[in-house]
């Protein structure tokens, strides 16, 4: 017998950059690829383009502004809904999520199943708390689970399940190396990263990425004698400017600016992950789970970060050598110097891809579009 054909519904703020976008692009590709029907509705962004030439449907609609007037798009939703009839509605964030439930609550007849989805280590209480409602309720990491389940123990662990992340190998693949004209081009563009070991840190340019302990880390290293560059890969934003000027003078205090990059992001992630020494994921608050981890451990490339959140988690399973307590300075630098020195060889990346992460939340929908 045929598999059954799904119309699914995926609920967003917007369409610009970040994990939930990513998310829903990936899983509104692989149902479009398994011959599904599926739609996104969100205030739109720089990425509708891709949705819908990878298969999906995009209805704009501005559910994820936090304001009073956004409640009035629950009418309007709950029509869209009543049109489409979905089999699913599957949100990913919090406004999303309540305009989706009291939508799906005024609906007659049979509604469709509500799912969703907690990306991140959302602050506890009634806001968040409707991410907990979903009949099904999808954590991005074990570290996650356990979050929601001391915060929300009503919810219950039956109703959860973890589906992590996932990259594509193929655009990671181990052992891959960049073109000599791409080197070149690179360390013309930073010259003071040419001629020593280079760490990378990869993030926005928040505090909570930890710029300022690699910083701190790079003064270290040179101070005992290790020919150490630090780029912080993407940090280099609007808006962002104070920042970026803090991080900078501190540099500049501790002697290492003369070997320090600061830039926006970039979409060569890849290569630059292939020539760095070291891959550094310092964020000072837990992470839902750490994508870079995953991605640098898949080119082969060692990793050190500290060890909570979901990056403690991976760098647990995955490579337990880069893990560090957090905050630890001491510890952080004697394990840059081993890794430096002598990396421990990273096995095989057998987890965390993107067709399994795809194929993990298709059967969920199936199975939950199969219940009454």
């Amino acid at each position: 017998m045929p598999a059954r054909k799904l119309t699914v519904v995926q609920l967003l703020p917007a369409l610009n950059a970040g994990g939930v976008e990513r998310s829903t692009l990936e899983i509104g590709a692989a149902l479009a690829a398994a011959g599904h029907r599926s739609i996104a509705i969100s205030a739109g962004g720089r990425l509708v383009s891709k949705l819908v030439a990878e298969g999906s449907e995009h209805i704009t609609l501005d559910i994820g502004r936090k304001s009073l007037a956004t409640l009035r798009h629950i009418c309007t939703l709950r029509r869209l809904l009543a049109d489409i009839r979905p089999d699913i509605v599957h949100a990913r964030s919090r406004l999303p999520a309540w305009i989706g439930w009291h939508a799906l609550r005024g609906l007659s007849g049979s509604r469709p199943h509500f799912l969703t989805t907690v990306h991140g280590l959302n602050s506890p209480g009634r806001y968040s708390s409707i991410l907990t409602r979903g009949v099904r309720v999808i954590c991005v990491s074990n570290t996650l689970r356990d979050y929601v389940l001391q915060h929300y123990p009503q919810l219950g662990p039956s109703r959860i399940i973890v589906i992590p992340r996932g990259i594509d190998p193929n655009e990671f693949p181990r052992g891959y190396r960049p073109t000599d004209e791409w080197r070149m081009q690179f360390f013309a563009e930073h010259p003071q990263l040419a001629g020593g070991k280079l760490l990378t840190l990869s993030g926005r340019g928040t505090r909570l990425k930890g710029h300022r302990d690699a910083v701190e880390l790079l003064a270290a290293l040179r101070a005992h004698g290790v020919d150490a560059r630090l780029l912080l890969l993407g940090a280099r934003e609007a808006g962002r400017e104070a920042y970026i000027e803090e991080i900078e003078t501190l540099a500049r205090e501790r002697g290492v600016f003369d070997r320090l990059a600061i830039t926006p992001p970039r979409s060569d992630v890849r290569d630059v992950y292939a020539v760095s020494d070291l891959v550094l994921q310092l964020s000072t608050q837990p992470e839902s789970f750490g994508r870079t981890v995953v991605e640098a451990l898949s080119l082969g490339r060692p990793v050190l970060g500290y060890a909570h959140g979901g990056v403690g988690e991976l760098l647990a399973e995955l490579y337990p050598h880069g893990s560090v307590p957090l905050g630890n300075a001491r510890a952080l630098l004697e394990r840059a110097i081993e890794l430096l020195r002598a990396p421990p060889a990273v096995a095989p990346l057998e987890k965390y891809r993107l067709a399994d992460m795809q194929a993990a939340t298709l059967q969920l929908y199936a199975n939950v579009a199969a219940q009454r």
